[in-house]
């Protein structure tokens, strides 16, 4: 993973720091979008501090290696940006029982037609509903 996260640097032409590249290994390994503190959690005691994390993860936004998935909570989810297109990102399913999340790549969405004057940057869809894992508990 770790030698991925390089290769997605070398690709946008960023520098290899140990922050960007522990980030990315952890955007690499995890199964839905993950937040801040997250990321933190899972690069352990040698976890760069808050905000060198944030900073990262805006650069590496900024170079659409990275997507802000959603805000849920007032807080973030990132991403890597490798299933979205450059004007939409794909679905996300939000549990309203367990309140996991996962990433739908396989279903599309239509853009959305705005009314004149308005100009998307970017689409995103969060859908909230009950997982078939619940559905089977209930």
């Amino acid at each position: 993973m770790k030698q991925k996260a390089i290769e997605l640097l070398n690709s946008v032409n960023l520098r290899q720091t140990q922050p960007r590249v522990a980030i990315l290994t952890v955007l690499l390994k995890a199964p839905a979008p993950v937040t801040q503190e997250q990321i933190a959690e899972q690069i352990g005691d040698s976890a760069p501090n808050k905000t060198t994390i944030y900073r990262t993860l805006m650069n590496l936004v900024e170079k659409d290696l990275v997507h802000k998935a959603y805000l849920q909570e007032r807080t973030w989810h990132f991403e890597l940006a490798h299933h979205c297109g450059q004007h939409q990102c794909h679905p996300h399913f939000t549990c309203s029982e367990c309140q996991q999340t996962q990433c739908l790549p396989e279903v599309s969405m239509p853009l959305v037609k705005l009314p004149k004057g308005y100009v998307m940057e970017r689409q995103q869809v969060r859908i909230e509903g009950i997982c078939c894992d619940c559905r089977e508990n209930k």
